[in-house]
């Protein structure tokens, strides 16, 4: 591994089928295709049954159920053997409160309350009196109900199966487990106070997920002792730390970090189009969702947008994104956040009146960033209260108040709770709402995405690209994550959507007509779910058109079903796929436009692998893989399938482009080991000339620029034109031949004036990408 950071990472999904140790069986195979390091899903221990590693309850011991301490040693061995690197997922905003007696620090707080030796390492707020857990059923009577089947067994106090300590002296056997509920430092109270009231910060609108102060020296200290214990021990070489946003002080946090940790540490901060990290963060950059959004969106045509848009319109679903993400914010700072709005509108009035409360919410959903960062965040914190005010000027006053407290103490309370919640209202609103109720074209909305902006320019993605190795070069790019909202390859074949719009607008008014969704957005999502990732079974989109319904938050909600719509919603996936002749239709229009999907699918995998930055590879996403959001990206992957295909390729095998995926793993597997083997510093945007030049994208990297990466943009739009003809990629001078590492093809573009050309009717007429290299 690089000293500064790897050549590249392949993200694991720990958990039941993936264990440390099946993750050791799987090093030569990644060592195989070129990797530079294994970016592992958290492995701190984590709630009871969890399948991603993001709910820790303790923070000192590797997860016994991902094969324990010395798994780990083992696994970091065999990656260093190989020269491979070891990054670690880390979760420093929260700790997992679901099950009490899963967590230490959280069980001990419940039985001896603020007198805790770990009561500073949660956001609570003592003086609201009894810590308030909701956890009861409620039937309309606030939990009443539920309260009587309160019990007392084995020194806890009891309900269903949830088990809370009982603080020493409060309990005496034979006394009424109602009045021992009283005599305890917490209070059960319905499922439905997360919505009203609380007194801790969450994580998100999640109570089960419990903010952590990190911002306290002694809890740093005691949160990081066991990852750091790994570094120390030279077994850790980098570090991704999962939502900053939710610090207290996230740019004093990776201070701390960055001097406590010498290697390569990224942040997953979702960066709005054209914003970037504050400059004060001794980070190596960001998990990548800003190249993501840059990579994918070359391959959408503009010209697309005006039919997409009476598309939405016709069928009744909203075609203007922005309105709809200004409302979702809105209903996630006054509905979902409530308590985290109150508890800061308190902050301005004792009782936290009404006004303060909706400036507070006005204000949180006013944010065009997730965040600002005062005071070097000064402008995006300006801009919000300037939106609030025009907004609500009857919360002028109030509004005023906020404003000039801020400013005066950036690092007080008031401001810090702002600044912490504001990230939450973007995530909660327009990644978990509005991007489920504005569903004019899916492949907009991804995180980090802007569904308004329809498509990137070659100009925009060069100047990106160019800012990025100027910047942050060591920074992570990815085109799928565990987070996104479906995988790359999804993305690649609805971009295709973007060429097509006329006959796809036809085609959902044809399948709507037969079999469509009473819910017009949800529908219009069904339709491009359907096509992006067919051929897909009934049980798979049936859990995720439950999932984006509930996310909608209109008809049907995580805490508020509606039992009939949703019942509607799961029974589509069946009546769509029983549907003769209506899943031919389908599969025709699919058969249609996948091979350009297929070509789109290599070219954004060719310019991340090869551009700017540390890509990392989510994991199976080397060969096809047409994955939908959490959990079915979680899927367990079949990597003997894969070792099979890489096999192959070690032979010499130039496979051509099928429903395999073979195809992939070659440009995957080729650009890695150019990576490993060539140094990819700078980069030089290369400019098309000739009749189709707008469908082609080139650079040139590497000292005297060695490396060249063409791809080819919106294939059916070429493919109408005629081809290439005469259409040529300017190379960087100098003499020598070029070889394409992909077809092993030997070029001799230099003419006798100097001027050296690939010319892509040649290059391009196997593979949709091309990787040269000089000599």
């Amino acid at each position: 591994m690089h000293p500064d950071s790897p050549t590249s990472t392949y993200r694991l999904q720990l958990g039941g089928d993936l264990t440390l140790d099946r993750a050791a069986g799987l090093v030569d195979y990644l060592d195989r295709l070129g990797v530079g390091a294994a970016y592992l899903s958290p492995i701190l221990t984590a709630a009871p049954g969890s399948e991603h590693g993001y709910d820790v309850v303790d923070p000192a011991s590797v997860s016994a159920q991902l094969g324990g301490d010395s798994a780990r040693r083992e696994l970091a061995g065999l990656l260093h053997a190989r020269g491979m690197g070891v990054v670690a997922d880390i979760v420093p905003n929260h700790m997992s409160v679901a099950a009490p007696a899963a967590n230490p620090w959280w069980w001990d707080v419940l039985r001896s309350g603020a007198d805790s030796a770990y009561a500073r390492c949660f956001d609570i707020d003592w003086s609201a009196g009894r810590l308030e857990l909701p956890v009861l059923a409620d039937e309309g009577d606030g939990g009443a109900a539920a309260l009587q089947r309160l019990g007392v067994a084995d020194g806890c106090l009891t309900y269903e199966d949830h088990r809370f300590p009982l603080a020493p002296g409060t309990y005496t056997p034979g006394d009424d487990p109602a009045e021992v509920h009283e005599r305890q430092h917490y209070r059960l109270v319905s499922y439905r106070r997360g919505r009203e009231r609380l007194s801790y910060r969450r994580f998100f609108d999640i109570t089960g997920l419990a903010a952590v102060r990190m911002e306290d020296p002694d809890v740093f200290a005691a949160a990081h002792a066991e990852i750091l214990r790994w570094a120390e021990r030279g077994e850790l070489d980098g570090i991704r730390v999962d939502h900053p946003d939710g610090l207290s002080d996230p740019g004093a946090y990776l201070r701390r970090l960055h001097d406590a940790f010498t290697g390569w540490i990224v942040v997953e901060k979702i960066c709005e189009p054209g914003e970037s990290l504050p400059a004060s963060w001794p980070v190596a950059g960001t998990t990548g969702y800003d190249a993501l959004r840059e990579t994918c969106g070359l391959f959408v045509d503009p010209a697309g947008e005006g039919v997409f848009t009476e598309l939405a319109e016709s069928v009744g679903a909203p075609a203007d994104p922005g309105p709809v993400q200004a409302e979702s914010r809105r209903m996630a700072a006054g509905e979902l956040l409530a308590p985290e709005v109150r508890r800061i509108a308190a902050l301005l009035e004792p009782a936290g009146a009404a006004s303060a409360s909706d400036a507070v919410a006005e204000l949180l959903a006013s944010f065009e960033t997730y965040r600002s960062y005062l005071p070097e965040g000064r402008a995006v914190w300006d801009r919000a209260v300037a939106a609030a005010r025009a907004a609500r000027p009857d919360l002028a006053a109030v509004l005023g108040e906020v404003d000039e407290r801020v400013r005066a103490d950036p690092a007080g309370e008031l401001a810090v709770r702002i600044q912490q919640t504001s990230g939450m209202v973007m995530a909660k609103g327009v990644e978990d709402t509005a991007f489920y109720r504005a569903t004019r074209f899916a492949a907009l909305n991804e995180v980090g995405g802007d569904p308004a902006r329809f498509g990137v320019s070659p100009a925009e993605f060069h100047r990106r690209c160019a800012e990025r190795e100027a910047c942050r070069p060591r920074t992570m790019t990815a085109l799928s994550t565990h987070d996104t909202k479906r995988s790359e390859d999804v993305r690649a074949r609805l971009a295709v959507l973007s060429e097509a719009a006329e006959e796809f607008s036809a085609a959902v008014h044809r399948w709507r007509g037969v079999r469509g969704l009473s819910e017009p957005a949800l529908d219009l999502l069904a339709w491009q779910t359907l096509v992006g990732t067919w051929p897909i079974s009934a049980d798979r989109l049936r859990e995720y058109l439950l999932k984006a319904a509930r996310e909608q938050k209109l008809r049907t909600s995580w805490i508020e079903r509606d039992a009939a719509f949703e019942e509607e919603v799961a029974a589509w996936p069946e009546r769509v796929l029983r549907d003769d002749e209506l899943c031919a239709d389908v599969a025709s229009f699919v058969a249609r436009i996948r091979a350009a999907g297929w070509s789109n699918a290599l070219g954004q995998k060719l310019l991340q692998l090869a551009g700017p930055g540390v890509p990392d590879l989510y994991q199976g996403s080397e060969l096809w893989e047409l994955s939908l959001v959490d959990p079915d990206n979680r899927r367990r992957v079949d990597f003997t399938c894969r070792q099979t295909h890489l096999e192959r390729l070690e032979t010499g095998r130039r496979p051509g482009i099928d429903a395999t995926g073979e195809a992939k793993m070659h440009v995957v597997r080729t650009a890695l080991h150019v990576r490993r083997d060539h140094d990819l510093s700078g980069y030089l945007p290369l400019e098309p000339v000739g009749s189709a030049a707008d469908h082609a994208v080139a650079f040139a990297r590497g000292p005297g620029s060695g490396v060249v990466a063409v791809a080819t943009r919106l294939p059916l739009g070429l493919a109408a034109a005629g081809g290439w003809s005469d259409t040529a990629v300017p190379l960087p001078g100098g003499r020598g031949t070029w070889t394409d590492k992909l077809t092993g093809r030997v070029l001799l573009p230099e003419r006798t004036d100097g001027y050296c050309a690939a010319h892509l009717e040649e290059v391009l007429d196997r593979y949709p990408v091309a990787l040269l290299v000089r000599g």
